[in-house]
């Protein structure tokens, strides 16, 4: 029986289990999914913003896979020195692969950038998804307007998340406390700024159109900025998602005055930060953003014009993009934040290291959608299945489960995973919403200790 560790339960692990169990190529595999975390689903469950219940209904696609019969969910597994070893863990399977994502954000690398107020944009969608490690709070608080720095998908995330209402924010999982706070929110101006053009912009189209549709909110698109892009005026040879975008943003520019709204979303392109600054009356917290005006290079790029214009935000959230973080026990190429990889066996000082193999951001670094995923877990189980023959050479414990415990750790197994979700369905009843998520580590741990008999 070949028995491999996939370490991460997000997307990528999942299909990763999927592939191995689903396959006929070796019979008898058996698949531990291991996470830090007590709750699978990774970044479906703490990165999809909570308004986005079909994409976040993918969880009940990844429940399938983990549900099976030769597939175990093992939360509140650590791997590291101070925890798990990686070293014990191989001695545990015949193989492991790392589906660990990327776990930390870009910087801007600019004065001011640590000011109070200013957080990444990780931190703020940890904290409305109530992720345990999140121990930010008050990211609102005394705030009239916000700067989103970055003009991709999560950037429209956190902007739409700022404008809604508490009525359409009431129907989510968001933890009580974040939407209370959201709820007394006075930020009413809100900037989602990006460096380059309108045709270069991230965001898919689906995301950008969402904005238009939030009640009682005004978006407001500067054509001299957009014209600025080149492919502004002729979007013909784009791609078609950049020009859906470029189209739906022309119609913005263009559109007659509104009766004011309570809410204003300002779309702005061509402007770099340069420094964070600190407000007059904002008690050393940040009061603006300084910015660069940028022109394009003619080379894909943006050049500085040495014009500046500082925009108004006691709240600065930065969405510049994912980073891998070195593992214990890896190699770790930092200069591409991934473990160096050959179709997803890791290679180490130039040689592929049996046994070891990752998928997803780690593997690829942090770029696509959750489905690209799908290829790519493809692609490392292809690897593994290859190498079969030779995993199984070498002897493993029966059921690594017995060792894990032997070591101290008490995974929280799929009953206690289901006693989570009845203690957010039951806080929700409660609250008079539907499922609330629980915000930390105690209150998960004591719902997970409450398994069916305990």
């Amino acid at each position: 029986m070949l028995r491999v560790a996939v370490v991460g339960s997000g997307p990528s692990g999942v299909y990763t289990a999927q592939g191995l169990v689903q396959q006929s190529q070796v019979p008898g595999v058996r698949v531990d999914v291991l996470d830090r975390l007590p709750c699978p689903y990774g970044l479906v469950r703490y990165g999809v913003a909570p308004d986005h219940e079909k994409i976040k209904s993918l969880q009940n696609n990844l429940r399938s896979v983990l549900e099976d019969e030769r597939v175990r969910f093992l939360g509140g597994v650590r791997i590291g020195p101070d925890a798990l070893p990686a070293s014990r863990l191989r001695e545990l399977y015949h193989a492991v692969v790392y589906c660990v994502g990327a776990a930390t954000d870009r910087h801007l690398g600019v004065p001011g950038e640590e000011l109070p107020g200013s957080w990444s944009a990780t931190e703020f969608v940890s904290w409305y998804s109530a992720h345990p490690d999140s121990a930010a709070e008050g990211f609102v608080l005394g705030a009239r307007s916000a700067v989103v720095i970055g003009v991709g998908n999560v950037a429209v995330d956190v902007t739409r998340i700022l404008a809604r209402g508490t009525a359409e924010l009431n129907p989510t999982d968001m933890p009580q406390s974040a939407l209370t706070a959201l709820a007394a929110s006075r930020v009413t101006e809100i900037s989602m700024v990006g460096r380059r053009g309108p045709s270069q912009a991230r965001f898919t189209t689906k995301e950008l159109r969402e904005l238009g549709a939030l009640p009682d909110t005004e978006i407001v698109v500067d054509p001299r900025e957009l014209e600025l892009d080149p492919a502004y005026t002729d979007p013909s040879g784009l791609p078609a998602a950049n020009r859906r975008n470029v189209e739906v943003l022309r119609g913005w520019a263009s559109a007659p005055p509104r009766d004011p709204a309570a809410r204003r979303i300002r779309l702005r392109f061509f402007l770099r930060p340069v420094e964070l600054l600190v407000g007059e009356e904002t008690g050393g917290r940040v009061g603006s953003v300084r910015f660069e005006r940028t022109v394009p290079d003619g080379q894909g790029g943006v050049t500085g014009t040495g014009r500046y214009e500082d925009i108004d935000a006691q709240l600065v959230l930065r969405s510049v993009g994912y980073r891998g973080v070195p593992l214990d026990g890896l190699p770790f190429d930092a200069r591409l934040g991934t473990v160096p990889h050959l179709a997803g066996r890791v290679v180490r000082d130039g040689a592929i290291a049996p046994g070891e193999y990752v998928a997803g951001w780690i593997k690829r670094g942090p770029t696509g959608v959750i489905g690209t995923n799908r290829p790519c877990a493809k692609e490392t189980v292809t690897s593994l299945l290859q190498d079969a023959e030779m995993l199984l050479r070498r002897e493993v414990p029966e059921d690594p489960l017995v060792a894990l415990r032997a070591q101290g750790l008490t995974p929280v197994e799929w009953a206690g995973w289901q006693a989570i979700e009845r203690a957010e369905a039951e806080l929700g009843a409660s609250l008079g919403r539907r499922i609330v998520k629980l915000p930390d580590w105690a209150s998960l741990l004591a719902a997970a200790a409450r398994t069916a008999g305990a």
